[in-house]
């Protein structure tokens, strides 16, 4: 589960999903794809577990 932080509200509907629709129509599409992008992008990085190697023999 993600962590909001302050801001990350425009990118989320109520549910948690995320917007791919700007909230205001006349919002440039691709602007609004590339910010949902790095938005999504802070999520992953904030949620990947630290890499743990182990050797099997």
């Amino acid at each position: 589960m993600s962590i909001l932080r302050a801001g990350d509200d425009k990118f989320h509907y109520c549910d948690g999903y995320h917007r791919w629709i700007p909230p205001d129509p006349d919002y440039d599409q691709e602007v609004w794809d590339e910010q949902v992008r790095q938005h999504k992008l802070g999520h992953l990085r904030n949620e990947l577990p630290p890499v743990r190697l182990q050797r099997l023999c």
